[in-house]
């Protein structure tokens, strides 16, 4: 396969900031729309804003009122990753494919919130150990069988992070030619949580105290090895990066982080909200956005996981998270639960009567 993004296209950003693209005078008038509602200004907090970009992002691609929403879709993307073998982790990396298996059968958490809501799940394999075979639902775009162990070696090479990128901004791009006009991302993969934490390290400058949590809930040693590692690979990598992010994210990333940051490039290039769920997705928002800073203009954040790091993550990306629930399971979960505030904001913004239209004086 011809990779077509390349670091100059990167460089050239591939993305222009949503008020490059839209009006002044129509991001003016959907909020002149939101406040002359029946309420007291800002009285919906966060929907007020949630609605405001909705609507902004709808009419860049042309879409009606009643279409918005109609189309939401599920990427949940799956990678193995080396640094699992240093058992960072309460299990091995046989159950990386387990569950891919299990999302493709329906059993997992995200397979029933996506049927409640009425989205479409695929999952992506970037590079687990073993590939399933061809399956309904199932979209493969392998980058190799898992990373190298990030404290040891780089864990991939700089053309397999860009392939990775220009997997996932392709895929984006074809889904929403097809129509898609939400993108919630997921992942999995054993040992994500430490690649993520190292790559959040990096590209922040914050300390790996802050950076690192208990992933699938490790226990104390655990924990201090995991950080002892995480320690290593930045010293082992962060000078030959230079501060570069995308070498820093093929030193320190994982397959599935790298085609998850390429498709929220994809999807962005297309003005086609993206709704991230927890600390991993949110580390390739980091990336993505170190890459191409249009992009944070996209993004939606549904919640606030108990992950440590993802509320110091949000808060350098000056983020609202929707909700806040405790959720500390990927798959993009916390995605499908979100869905509906979106909703709720759009129905707002399309039915809440206005004090003219209501005959209330204030």
């Amino acid at each position: 396969m011809t990779c077509e993004l390349s670091s100059s296209a990167i460089s050239a950003s591939l993305v222009a900031p949503l008020a490059a693209r839209l009006p002044a005078v129509r991001l003016e008038a959907i909020q002149a729309r939101i406040d002359a509602k029946t309420k007291p200004l800002g009285a919906l907090g966060t929907l007020e804003e949630l609605a405001q970009r909705l609507v902004a992002l709808a009419e860049l691609r042309g879409v009606t009122t009643a279409e918005r929403l109609v189309a939401p879709r599920m990427l949940v993307f799956a990678a193995d990753h080396g640094i699992a073998s240093e058992g960072v982790s309460i299990t091995s990396s046989a159950v990386t494919r387990q569950m891919v298996g299990n999302f493709l059968a329906g059993g997992a958490s995200v397979n029933v919130f996506c049927r409640q809501v009425g989205m479409a799940l695929e999952v992506v394999d970037c590079g687990i150990l073993a590939a399933l075979p061809p399956s309904e639902g199932l979209v493969e775009r392998r980058l190799g069988e898992g990373t190298q162990a990030l404290h040891q070696a780089a864990a991939m090479t700089r053309e397999q992070a860009l392939l990775g990128l220009d997997n996932g901004r392709r895929l984006a791009l074809e889904r929403a030619e097809r129509g898609m006009d939400l993108l919630c991302v997921g992942e999995m993969g054993i040992g994500n949580t430490t690649a993520a934490a190292a790559l959040m390290a990096a590209l922040t400058g914050f300390a790996v105290e802050s950076c690192v949590g208990r992933g699938t809930g490790v226990d104390l040693r655990t924990l201090l090895r995991k950080k002892q590692l995480v320690v290593r690979a930045l010293a082992l990598h962060q000078g030959p990066a230079g501060g570069d992010p995308l070498e820093l994210a093929a030193r320190l990333g994982g397959f599935e982080i790298v085609t998850m940051a390429g498709a929220l490039i994809g999807a962005s290039e297309r003005a086609v909200p993206v709704l991230l769920d927890g600390f991993v997705s949110c580390v390739a928002a980091l990336l993505a956005c170190a890459l191409v800073p249009a992009v944070r203009d996209y993004l939606l954040f549904a919640h606030c996981s108990s992950e440590k790091g993802h509320a110091l993550l949000l808060e350098w990306l000056e983020a609202k998270p929707l909700m806040q629930l405790g959720l500390r399971i990927g798959e993009g979960a916390g995605g499908a639960l979100a869905l509906p505030l979106m909703r709720a904001a759009l129905a707002f913004y399309d039915e809440m009567a206005s004090f003219e239209e209501a005959g209330v004086k204030v």
